[in-house]
């Protein structure tokens, strides 16, 4: 651990000492400096799939959606938007490579920087996990290998979702692709965003490259751990280097197999990435923990993400499940600097105000995720004022 970093862990403690001294604060409601952006407590919107997104648009009820979820000095992260017209895999998904989407994203933007929010877009491309219909000219999904991944259950619990086998990558083709998260970075801050999460967790297209249960190219960007996260790197320099490192952070979710998307050696992989972005100085690192190996489902794991927590030195968020108490005992114990809640913030918009009265959490209903519904699990949840 460098001086810079003891000193700036020993600062962001005191900060939580003086703040319990003064008030009973609780250790996630305590103020943090993430770079330039000074926020007012550490609980942070993740990055959720609502698809609301008419023909991968932004649509007016999503000023509502997140306005409703913005707190003074609170971070959000947008729902995985596509870089391009082959990043799409699901219904409704927004997209941030046209100037149509653009134009639709700032009005959103606005209006959670009207209430003191900072606001990142997650820019994503979901690879292999699509199928003919989403692409363009009805192609094939573009991915790291051309290995097929297996229909499976939707999340409504009834329909399957049928995935087209993939066309690998050629090896002259991926700068293209890297450019697409360049060219979608630029977007973002054109829309109004402070900055962008790179996805490159939950078996999407970065996350195909850096397993081996899925990259079995021969060329420079498969084979040995460092030629499998070439292409991860390369999109983080392509960013950074267009936008401003200090506005950059990338998901990684390094233990989960999503999407048949597994390794055989997750926490090299993880280890490798935390030590690999240093070289960046980008904002932030956010990992999901091991715990949480497929959506939805948590469980009992030996392994940790403190050796990336270690070897990280940027800010370093955590998602996976937690709730008001593991949160907190997650900040006071410095795992983490910031932890991300998604259901249970979909389901409270005032989560930040709940955890500090310590009151009852509305229920998420699964059942309305992902329906197209405007209002319907999207914008209906009470606030406390309205449930008392």
């Amino acid at each position: 651990m460098t001086l810079a970093t003891k000193v700036h862990q020993k600062e962001q403690n005191l900060n939580i000492t003086s703040m319990s001294a003064q008030s009973p604060t609780i250790p996630l409601l305590t103020p943090y400096k993430m770079g330039k952006f000074d926020l007012s407590h550490r609980i942070v919107l993740a990055p959720l799939t609502r698809q609301r997104s008419y023909n991968n648009v932004p649509q007016p009820h999503a000023i509502l959606y997140y306005s409703q979820r913005t707190t003074k000095g609170g971070l959000l992260i947008s729902e995985g938007t596509g870089v391009s017209d082959t990043a799409q895999g699901y219904t409704y998904t927004p997209g941030i490579w046209t100037k149509e989407q653009v134009e639709a994203w700032k009005p959103i933007v606005d209006a959670v920087h009207a209430k003191g929010g900072i606001f990142f877009c997650q820019i994503c491309h979901v690879g292999r996990v699509s199928n003919s219909g989403f692409q363009p000219n009805g192609q094939a999904p573009i991915s790291s290998t051309n290995k097929p991944l297996a229909p499976r259950l939707k999340a409504n619990g009834i329909d399957i979702a049928q995935f087209t086998p993939p066309m690998q990558l050629r090896t002259d083709e991926i700068p293209q692709v890297v450019n697409d998260f360049r060219i979608a970075a630029r977007n973002a801050i054109e829309a109004g965003f402070y900055g962008v999460e790179i996805h490159g967790a939950h078996g999407y297209l970065i996350d195909q490259f850096m397993k081996d249960q899925v990259n079995d190219r021969t060329d420079e960007y498969g084979g040995s751990l460092e030629n499998r996260c070439r292409f991860a790197l390369e999109i983080v320099e392509a960013v950074a280097n267009e936008i401003g490192a200090d506005k950059v952070g990338i998901r990684l979710s390094p233990f989960a197999d999503f999407m048949e998307s597994g390794d055989s050696n997750p926490k090299a992989l993880g280890l490798h990435m935390a030590e690999s972005l240093n070289k960046y100085g980008i904002l932030y690192c956010h990992m999901v923990e091991p715990r949480v190996k497929t959506a939805g489902e948590k469980s009992e794991c030996p392994e940790s993400l403190q050796p990336m927590r270690k070897a990280f030195k940027g800010n370093f968020l955590v998602a996976g499940g937690y709730g008001r108490e593991d949160g907190n005992q997650a900040i006071a114990e410095n795992l983490a600097d910031l932890i991300v809640y998604g259901r249970i913030f979909l389901a409270n918009p005032d989560l930040p105000r709940r955890f500090e009265l310590n009151a009852p959490l509305n229920k998420y209903n699964r059942d309305t995720f992902y329906t197209s519904d405007p209002v319907i699990g999207y914008t209906d949840y009470p606030f406390l004022e309205s449930t008392t």
